[in-house]
């Protein structure tokens, strides 16, 4: 099974010039290509900068990677704290919530994702983003950082800073329309984020929205994956 680009990814394309929108799906697809080759229980991976607020996500299952990468940004997770380092962090099942990553282990443990590897992108020695693997098995990536850095590695930091797609244009991009703040999914997941993370509602909204638009995801998508994960592994059990 190839991994394939999510909607939001081909719209992110499409706002690229066409010579460079090309060849970046070329090899982010060659790039899929070689890591399923590596590791076949890679079920997805996203190449993400904070600073441009760009998200490049491929898929190989109906996982969906880009409310991962959002829990990630919402409440903490592997890929946030990899770009404090300059060294690849990987991560199985049984780590996630003992490193307090709780919304992002309920959100994994939803998805059916035993093992992450993430891969800090590099300009000098500055970190600027990451690429972030996800796999259905456990120490799917244990012994090949190497190779898995060397595909990512030639291309990955230019990519992600020659596309510069604004923060302000991803959010709109990714809202669907209508008012999504005055959704009821998204007024609960606000609540579940206030409980979680000891914030107020204002700051609950803050971090719900900008945590989609890092992932390159809707709100909504992201207020429905955190309800799902929640009532399932977290508070809302049995509610």
């Amino acid at each position: 099974m190839s991994m394939e680009p999510v909607p939001e990814t081909i719209a992110a394309f499409d706002e690229l010039d066409p010579a460079a929108e090309a060849e970046l799906r070329t090899s982010l697809t060659r790039a899929g290509q070689q890591v399923r080759a590596l590791v076949p229980d890679c079920i997805g991976l996203s190449i993400a900068t904070v600073e441009y607020g760009v998200t490049f996500t491929l898929v190989a299952s109906a996982v969906d990677i880009a409310v991962l990468d959002a829990m990630q940004y919402l409440a903490g997770g592997p890929c946030v704290d990899a770009l404090a380092s300059t060294d690849p962090l990987e991560a199985q099942a049984e780590d996630f919530a003992e490193q307090d990553w709780q919304l992002f282990a309920q959100a994994t443990a939803a998805k059916g994702v035993q093992s992450t590897l993430t891969l800090p992108i590099l300009v000098g020695d500055r970190v600027i983003g990451s690429v972030n693997l996800y796999a259905a098995s456990r120490r799917a990536f244990g012994g090949l950082h190497d190779q898995l850095a060397e595909i990512f590695g030639a291309w990955a930091g230019g990519a992600v800073t020659n596309a510069d797609l604004s923060f302000d244009t991803r959010r709109l991009a990714t809202e669907a329309p209508g008012h999504l703040k005055d959704s009821s999914k998204i007024s609960t997941a606000v609540g579940v984020i206030c409980a979680q993370l000891d914030v107020d509602e204002e700051q609950a909204r803050r971090l719900l929205r900008d945590a989609a638009a890092c992932a390159g995801a809707s709100e909504l998508r992201v207020a429905e994956a955190l309800l799902e994960s929640w009532h399932e592994f977290g508070g809302g059990a049995g509610t």
